[in-house]
């Protein structure tokens, strides 16, 4: 039987999307076979690289301020994300979060990669 383990606040690495994550729950941190989960911080103005994660699902959860992101096969659709929202993203979905304000953004990203950053899978901003 795995014991629990305990994970303080880690040091922060940056993504392959461009954000800096503190790291939190991985397989590399804590041994997880099947779930990460990170804190995002978005300060105003930041935005990622158009993604997405291949074969897995993720849910997010805004803690403070408000972000908007664009999704949808070719990023057409924007949707507004404010504290308290949950966000699901499904498995291959095209994505790309920002923060059009002025007030930092803090959200709890879970994904079903432990990994962290294998699944990420960035989308050619020049592809026709």
């Amino acid at each position: 039987m795995a014991d629990c383990r305990l994970i303080r606040q880690g040091a922060a690495f940056h993504g392959k999307q461009g954000l800096d994550y503190f790291a939190g729950i991985s397989a590399e941190s804590a041994g997880a076979k099947a779930i990460c989960m990170h804190l995002l911080e978005l300060p105003p103005g930041a935005a990622a690289r158009p993604h997405y994660h291949e074969a897995h699902e993720t849910a997010i959860f805004v803690l403070d301020g408000a972000a908007e992101m664009r999704h949808g096969p070719d990023l057409e659709q924007v949707m507004r994300i404010e504290a308290g929202d949950f966000v699901f993203i499904p498995p291959n979905a095209p994505h790309q979060p920002y923060n059009p304000t002025d007030g930092l953004v803090r959200a709890i990203v879970a994904r079903t990669d432990p990994n962290e950053q294998e699944s990420v899978i960035l989308i050619d901003e020049t592809a026709d």
